[in-house]
């Protein structure tokens, strides 16, 4: 996988672009949010998320899906169970991910931050193709974004307590963070 920082598509992996972004309105990249989700919810692999972020998610397939297919959303990546990774959205743009937020005393995190959907729900464990794959590609986005350090990655519930609360328990910061700091050759 390699970073284009020119075009801010990542390279080696799937592309899906969703309309559903808009220009920075400073061009700025300072924060990294982790999310989860999964369609219908604890439901892996059916191609859903992909569907949401690019506004075809079939209204009257699923009764949960009544609820939100006329949402506009997207995120930059999503990471699945197998470790695949997705880009919906340019990182030079702005992916609607985060909603109503704060961040540090700043409001409309969208406007400066990167989004990473891991497919899966609050309480179930991610995988370890999951963290493999989200501590290479944070890596990746921590070089062309060096303001990206660990104080400046956090959960949608962070920055948006009362409303969201992902990626969950069941995320195991700790073997995220320790995976960063480890040294290594990125893959």
């Amino acid at each position: 996988m390699r970073f284009d920082p020119s075009t801010g598509w990542c390279q080696g992996i799937r592309h899906c672009p969703s309309p559903n972004f808009n220009a920075r309105p400073q061009g700025e990249i300072s924060l990294l949010v982790i999310h989860n989700i999964s369609l219908p919810p604890g439901c892996f692999g059916t191609g859903k998320v992909q569907q949401l972020f690019r506004n075809c998610l079939p209204a009257d397939e699923h009764p949960y899906f009544a609820s939100i297919a006329a949402l506009q959303v997207s995120a930059h990546f999503f990471i699945e169970r197998d470790g695949a990774i997705t880009q919906f959205v340019s990182c030079l743009d702005r992916a609607w991910h985060a909603g109503q937020s704060c961040f540090e005393g700043r409001e409309n995190c969208n406007d400066f931050s990167l989004g990473i959907e891991l497919e899966g729900t609050d309480a179930l464990p991610y995988s370890d193709a999951q963290y493999a794959s989200l501590t290479t590609l944070t890596r990746l986005l921590q070089q062309a974004y060096p303001a990206l350090d660990v104080r400046r990655i956090c959960g949608h519930a962070d920055i948006a307590p009362q409303r969201k609360t992902d990626p969950g328990p069941a995320f195991d910061w700790a073997r995220y963070r320790t995976a960063l700091s480890d040294s290594g050759d990125m893959q």
